[in-house]
């Protein structure tokens, strides 16, 4: 196993104990959900400050250059990950490429929003509250690195051979923190701006460097140049 995946099976742990602890504090201690109201956030500290830190450090390190510690799929949009090709570039291949696997990342995006106008009607009919979103997140939390450390129902739509590949790979955040655009409150509106931020960083980068995120101009995202071996299960199935 990979140092790579042995942090993020970790971060996983982290991440499953985050959300039995948000549920088990819905049951026993509800009014700690107040920091979700308003300009709860400033008025005194509570254990939900220490997550959101968590959240915006996760997300600034998505939007500046990281040498070590995250994993190249999430770092592919900097030049100092990209290594590219010694031969001449396929310019009208690259430019397939790029089409093909933002059309199938918008079918994503529409599955997804629809999913969320979802949550916004169950919301708006009290079906579920702010707390109820906010779990959902928290749910969403966990679901992320299932999905890159287990298995990701997105491989369906997108056809990537892996995360490192993956077109979608920094949207995770933007998809994470969507059930909370209709909460309010500084903590939930400050999350889901953030996440809108770096989702905006990386589709940016797509559009002006798009030979960054394609293993045809990209070295580094080849299987044999591959360190993170994040995904060693869809590897394995492909040697």
């Amino acid at each position: 196993m990979s140092a790579t995946r042995k942090r993020y099976m970790a971060r996983l742990v982290g991440r499953i104990i985050v959300f039995f602890a948000c549920l088990w504090l819905c049951f026993a201690q509800p009014e700690q959900f107040s920091i979700l109201e308003g300009m709860n956030f400033f008025k005194e500290f509570s254990i939900f400050h220490l997550l959101w830190i968590v959240w915006v450090c996760d997300m600034v390190l998505q939007i500046i250059p990281m040498k070590n510690k995250v994993a190249l799929g999430s770092q592919k949009l900097f030049e100092n990950r990209f290594r590219p090709i010694t031969e001449r570039v396929n310019y009208q291949a690259l430019r397939s490429y790029i089409i093909t696997t933002t059309k199938a990342a918008y079918k994503v995006f529409l599955l997804w929003g629809a999913l969320i106008v979802a949550l916004g009607v169950l919301y708006y009919t009290r079906v579920i509250g702010k707390i109820g979103l906010f779990l959902i997140s928290v749910c969403f939390y966990v679901c992320d690195l299932i999905c890159v450390l287990i298995w990701c129902p997105f491989r369906l739509i997108m056809k990537n051979k892996c995360c490192t590949t993956c077109r979608i790979f920094n949207w995770d955040h933007l998809m994470m923190f969507s059930p909370l655009v209709f909460v309010g409150g500084f903590y939930t509106v400050s999350l889901v701006l953030m996440s809108l931020a770096a989702w905006l960083v990386w589709e940016l980068c797509v559009m002006l460097y798009p030979e960054r995120f394609c293993e045809m101009t990209n070295v580094a995202l080849k299987c044999s140049e591959c360190t993170d071996k994040l995904c060693t299960q869809y590897c394995q199935k492909l040697r």
